[in-house]
């Protein structure tokens, strides 16, 4: 049973819209005003727009069986390409690879698998790329299979740079961002781009639906690459536009992690100003919490892919643990 794309669009999270192109079906986490705003800000953060951080297929069925054909589009700096594919919270199989060296990738791939999904009714959850445009050729469950959507209690906005993109999560699944979705079982929307800095103008572009919950995570490639003018402004105009736009969200302001670097001098002054700032800027809005970031993981360069900046799955560990911790008290 070849599944429509009005049932896949029944079961999908972490998308805004859901188009069917060449036959395949695609998903898309920005609204087509921000796509087109980000193709004349950024060529680069435009290509990311289409990767499917945070996009995942949730569902109760009784198939015993589960079949996927996906097209994957290079759509991030990285090559991590996996899908996962989860029965009642347990990793069943991958549909994907890792690449250590980027160059040695393809630009795009057609991937497929068959899984066994056991007997009776269970809950099926298949997590897409977080690196990679991931586009379904084919869906398929056992003919005359159950097929039921899985319900959110909370509608979620997640904004932020390459950690909140998904960087360097070995897998989907293993992303802070994603698992601290599933934990507060939200249906979350990843509006994360690597590299990305506060813009005003996002935050002034309304999604078309009102969350329950928004997390913020800019602030460390600000520090690094801005002066300090641009980011007093560019801070301050993106938490007043997002107050503004979604008076009824809760938004959590997560000030940046730790970074092995953060004794450099840079144009903005220390590390530390940009959690100072952000809490001055966000004191005049009563829907704001901050949430201190530097200590969600620890200063431990083995936590981080690089060493220095971006988690591996062990940072992301300790990340979506104590952030988790905080938000749900916090809720």
């Amino acid at each position: 049973m070849k599944l429509t794309i009005e049932q896949i669009k029944k079961i999908t999270k972490g998308a805004v819209r859901i188009e069917e192109r060449d036959s395949r079906i695609a998903f898309f986490r920005f609204t087509k005003e921000q796509e087109d705003a980000y193709s004349k800000w950024d060529a680069d953060f435009y290509k990311k727009t289409f990767a499917t951080a945070g996009v995942k297929l949730d569902f109760y069925t009784d198939s015993q069986s589960l079949f996927i054909k996906t097209r994957s589009v290079s759509a991030a700096s990285r090559r991590f390409l996996a899908n996962d594919i989860f029965v009642d919270g347990k990793l069943v199989g991958q549909v994907g690879a890792s690449f250590e060296d980027c160059e040695a990738a393809p630009d795009y791939t057609y991937l497929s698998g068959k899984f066994e999904l056991g007997e009776g009714q269970k809950r099926v959850c298949v997590f897409l790329p977080w690196a990679f445009s991931s586009q379904l050729c084919e869906f398929s469950l056992d003919d005359g299979a159950s097929l039921e959507p899985v319900e959110s209690k909370i509608k979620m906005i997640m904004f932020g740079d390459s950690i909140t993109h998904g960087y360097d999560a070995s897998s989907p699944s293993n992303a802070y961002s994603v698992r601290l979705a599933s934990l507060l079982e939200a249906d979350a929307v990843n509006k994360a781009i690597g590299g990305e800095k506060f813009r005003p103008e996002l935050a002034a572009m309304h999604d078309g639906f009102e969350p329950d919950i928004i997390t913020v995570a800019y602030g460390t490639n600000d520090w690094n690459s801005s002066s300090k003018e641009t980011f007093d402004r560019d801070c301050k105009g993106f938490y007043d536009n997002l107050a503004k736009n979604y008076p009824n969200a809760k938004i959590f302001a997560l000030t940046p992690i730790w970074r092995a670097d953060l004794n450099d001098k840079k144009d903005v002054g220390d590390f530390s100003y940009v959690s100072k700032y952000i809490n001055e800027v966000t004191k005049e809005h009563k829907n704001i919490t901050v949430i201190e970031g530097i200590d969600l993981v620890p200063h431990d360069t083995s936590l981080f892919s690089d060493k220095f900046l971006h988690p591996n799955d062990k940072g992301f560990d300790c990340y979506v643990k104590n952030l988790y911790k905080k938000i749900k008290d916090l809720i």
